[in-house]
């Protein structure tokens, strides 16, 4: 028996499995004793991950593949999670522990995996996985590319991004359309900002959507005071900014008194 990847839950099943051990050593295994898998499928991943001194948990929407992980991995029956990551309350397992994420994550909802990733990231101290290429490269890019965006600073404030390798499409069933990327996330000592954390998403959000325009304009919105807006930092535009200045640039938003 094996499972039908089907085009509406995105699936494109890694059939190599080198690639899958290669994934599944990325990460560190320190600093907590669980990992949750996302989206394992038939568990090409997932067996390696099984071998390991650690516990691994596995969330899957597709009932087909839930039955086949039953039927094939009888050490993992009862850690088998049969929910939307997006939708399902990691704690009701986790009960506020720490835990890494890794999975091959079905592309059109990996930047939705990484925003919740984030919310969570308290308790997610790694965080390993495999994306459509572009956006894996986005994640990691620095101030000053082109792909630079809101994914790569709001990730990078938070973790250390590094990309691992490259993924040919010819190693999965179906082969998907684009080359993969996987990347490794690792969550910085200090990940507490020194600003209002929802201002910070905010300010982000708000620069990157003109990011042709000067914070000057694309800020406006926050009605800030002339005397903030004098501010050299105001004359540049998002790509520009490190993710540093985009906390300094919060911070002053923060203290601006009109």
């Amino acid at each position: 028996m094996t499972v039908k990847a089907k085009k509406h839950l995105g699936q494109h099943f890694l059939e190599d499995e080198s690639i899958a051990k290669d994934i599944a050593d990325s990460l560190s295994l320190k600093g907590y004793n669980d990992v949750l898998e996302i989206g394992p499928g038939m568990g090409v991943l997932t067996k390696y991950l099984l071998k390991k001194d650690i516990t691994t948990h596995v969330i899957e929407i597709d009932t087909e593949s839930v039955d086949y992980l039953k039927n094939n991995y009888l050490n993992l029956a009862n850690r088998i999670i049969e929910k939307d990551f997006l939708k399902y309350d990691l704690n009701l397992v986790f009960n506020e522990k720490p835990f890494a994420i890794i999975g091959n994550f079905p592309y059109n909802i990996s930047s939705q995996i990484l925003f919740k990733t984030l919310e969570l990231r308290h308790q997610i101290p790694e965080f390993s996985g495999m994306f459509q290429k572009e956006v894996a490269m986005r994640i990691c890019s620095k101030e000053g590319s082109k792909v630079y965006g809101i994914l790569s600073v709001l990730t990078q404030a938070f973790y250390n991004a590094e990309y691992l390798f490259t993924v040919s499409p010819t190693v999965f069933n179906p082969p998907p359309k684009v080359d993969s990327g996987v990347l490794l996330l690792t969550r910085k000592e200090n990940y507490n900002l020194p600003c209002d954390e929802k201002l910070f998403f905010r300010v982000v959000k708000t620069g990157f959507q003109q990011r042709r325009k000067t914070l000057r304009n694309s800020l406006k919105t926050f009605n800030l005071s002339d005397n903030l807006k004098a501010n050299t930092i105001f004359g540049q535009r998002p790509e520009q900014l490190s993710v540093s200045q985009f906390i300094e640039l919060t911070s002053l938003i923060e203290n601006d008194s009109h």
